[in-house]
């Protein structure tokens, strides 16, 4: 018997289509005969070899996993033209019904490639080569003119935006935009910058609706990349009017890989976004040292209310009619007659989107969301004061080290002004009571969501972490360290369901 072994790495990479073993049978003439050569269906291995492939950085071998061949190739990669080397042991292989060629023939592996192994005798069998190209995530090019950096949050850089969609989003061309920095401590503190853009007209982005502005969350504190994504999860099962969209996607700067993003809907007032028709506004709760310089705004006894749209001048009707409307809320909710249901605060506030905005604060115990920034109002005239939408989850779910919101047992948000005025009434306490319920009954799928992103990062978070190196160092303001991605998620999934325990044993004694 002789044993041999095929390998790739065969001049000239030709490989052939034998898989099998030669039987040398002495007879008495001494002359030897071989066995017949027997077809099988086997696609037995499957690589990208850099020879045929100009665009690989190394040779791709892929691993097996039932009839799927399973592999990476770098963001380089001309993942719509790769040339694949194999063995089989059949008469030959299709793809698409088109014969193909070892080491020669030409395949899009933007989506899963079915080859199909053949035998003389009619016998098949399917292989799905499925190759991930870089992370999965789509891939989204800011490219500004001249490769000016964007290093501003007032100075807008010109430039051009485009998406590689992949698998499960559509492609945009190159179209013309500006952006800039955006933030707060996320821009000054951190090396990974988050961003907004302007495009020129309105586009779909990534799937979600029409419009112009698109902000890019960089999730640098959260190493999970997924407090926002998750708080908006639970948006969408609120009553709340509008909950932002996002979706993840490896950024470019100026062909430079800047880490995996939240390509995120902005919190404005369009027909897709905060629907305030022509004479709503858009309200936040903010501090004075973040206002910009043109930006209008309004005191309460209790809040600086920053008027975010529409664009108003100090002392016009408008700009009275939502000052005195807020204030005149908040003179109620502190009057002795504010359990009123005609005359108190149910007149002034829609209560069911109150409670949902409470609520998802509350679970997640938000930093932000009890006195300090990003806690959005939004009203039509004639209509009652809504809360929301949600924004600013990065330092959600524990992850903050300055303040008891680390914590997931005590309440947080509930120690907002005018939520502590609400909870003394206790038909409003036995409202949110019977609601918490329905967010404890979706327990099981927000954690399950946590998973499925997990999943869905998993290629992603590693080379974030590669660019970034997050992982096993502290980031402002991280109150817990962890060595791996899954460390960080595991964190946050007991995080949330300790908490989720505490609240319930707390509203039940209230």
């Amino acid at each position: 018997m002789i044993n041999f072994k095929i390998k790739f790495l065969v001049k000239p990479f030709q490989v052939l289509v034998l898989f099998t073993v030669l039987f040398f049978i002495s007879c008495n003439d001494d002359s030897p005969t071989v066995q017949p050569i027997v077809e099988g269906t086997e696609l037995i291995d499957v690589a990208f070899l850099k020879v045929n492939n100009p665009s690989l950085a190394n040779d791709i071998y892929l691993n097996k996993e039932g009839n799927t061949f399973n592999g990476r190739v770098s963001y380089s990669a001309d993942i719509k033209n790769l040339v694949a080397t194999y063995i089989h042991n059949g008469l030959k292989v299709e793809v698409n019904n088109v014969a193909q060629e070892v080491g020669s023939s030409i395949n899009d592996f933007t989506n899963p490639v079915t080859f199909k192994v053949k035998t003389t005798d009619g016998r098949e069998q399917s292989y799905n080569v499925d190759v991930t190209y870089f992370t999965g995530l789509p891939l989204v090019y800011v490219n500004t003119v001249g490769n000016v950096p964007i290093d501003s949050k007032d100075v807008e850089v010109n430039g051009f935006f485009e998406i590689n969609g992949g698998r499960n989003f559509s492609p945009m061309a190159s179209s013309e935009m500006e952006i800039r920095g955006r933030g707060n401590s996320t821009w000054w503190l951190h090396p990974k910058k988050p961003y907004q853009m302007k495009l020129s007209d309105k586009a779909e982005v990534l799937g979600m609706p029409k419009d112009k502005k698109w902000i890019f969350l960089a999730e640098h504190s959260d190493k999970t990349l997924m407090r926002n994504k998750i708080a908006f999860e639970m948006g969408y099962l609120s009553k709340l009017d509008w909950t932002p969209k996002s979706e993840y996607a490896e950024v470019f700067v100026n062909n430079q890989y800047s880490g995996t993003y939240n390509i995120s809907q902005k919190v404005e007032e369009s027909s897709n976004r905060v629907n305030l028709g022509d004479t709503g506004y858009l309200l936040e709760i903010d501090q004075l040292e973040r206002l910009d310089p043109d930006d209008v705004y309004f005191r309460t006894n209790d809040f600086l209310i920053n008027i975010k749209e529409p664009d108003l001048e100090y002392n016009s009707s408008e700009y009275n009619y939502v000052k005195d409307l807020v204030n005149e809320f908040e003179t109620v909710l502190k009057s002795a007659t504010f359990k009123d249901p005609i005359s108190g605060y149910a007149k002034y506030i829609d209560e069911d989107c109150f409670i949902d905005w409470y609520l998802i604060s509350e679970i997640t115990k938000n930093q932000d969301s009890r006195d300090f920034s990003s806690i959005f109002l939004n009203v039509i005239p004639g209509e009652k004061i809504k809360m929301g939408p949600l924004w600013d989850f990065d330092l959600a779910f524990g992850n903050v080290d300055y303040s008891d919101a680390t914590n997931a047992s005590g309440f947080w948000v509930k120690d907002h002004k005018w939520f502590a005025r609400l909870f003394q009434d206790p038909a409003f306490v036995n409202k949110v009571k019977s609601r918490f319920v329905y967010f404890k009954n979706n327990q099981s799928l927000i954690l399950n969501k946590m998973d499925f992103y997990a999943n869905y990062l998993k290629y992603a978070q590693d080379e974030n972490d590669l660019k970034w190196n997050v992982l096993g160092n502290y980031v402002w303001p991280n109150p817990v360290v962890y060595d791996t991605y899954q460390e960080e998620v595991n964190h946050l999934k007991n995080w949330y369901i300790e908490r989720m325990n505490w609240l319930s044993t707390a509203y039940n004694s209230l």
